[in-house]
């Protein structure tokens, strides 16, 4: 049997999927999504949005947006949890290591994700949108964990 011609590469496939994670968001400013995956298997995955049994944005707006905070600052002010965040505590939660995994997110960390991202033992962080936050990659450099931006129209690696 043939191979199909149009089957995605590793990390479209992953980056596809973490899109869709994406989808189950809760903010009411930026849908995020994240995949953790080792040895091409998913490990855990993590959406952003309130904690377990908490009232979500989508129900009591944002606090952000009545507070006038702009995106990339104060993230404490904030109902919910980063993609990344969860995807990191969904792993523990069920016992899972993400010692030496990769992480594919639709959005570049944030610099307390990097610090947990750094700490989680992640290698390689995959993302597809830029974030304006030139700390996270200072940290992340410092780390010695490889950042690389996939191109959104073709899914290739562009930085």
């Amino acid at each position: 049997m043939a191979e199909k011609e149009s089957r995605p590469s590793w990390g479209t496939y992953f980056m596809n999927i973490t899109n869709l994670v994406a989808e189950r968001s809760t903010c009411t400013r930026r849908a995020v999504g994240a995949v953790l995956v080792k040895d091409k298997r998913i490990l855990s995955t993590g959406y952003n949005g309130a904690p377990t049994g908490l009232k979500h944005c989508l129900e009591v707006g944002c606090l952000r947006e009545r507070l006038g905070v702009e995106s990339g600052k104060m993230h404490e002010l904030c109902r919910g949890i980063h993609a990344e965040q969860n995807a990191i505590i969904q792993a523990a939660y069920h016992g899972v290591s993400v010692k030496g995994a990769t992480i594919f997110c639709t959005n570049q960390p944030c610099s307390i994700c990097a610090r947990m991202i750094i700490n989680a033992g992640i290698q390689k962080i995959y993302y597809q949108s830029g974030y304006s936050d030139s700390l996270a990659k200072e940290l992340l450099q410092e780390a010695g964990i490889e950042l690389m931006q996939i191109d959104s129209d073709n899914r290739g690696e562009s930085s």
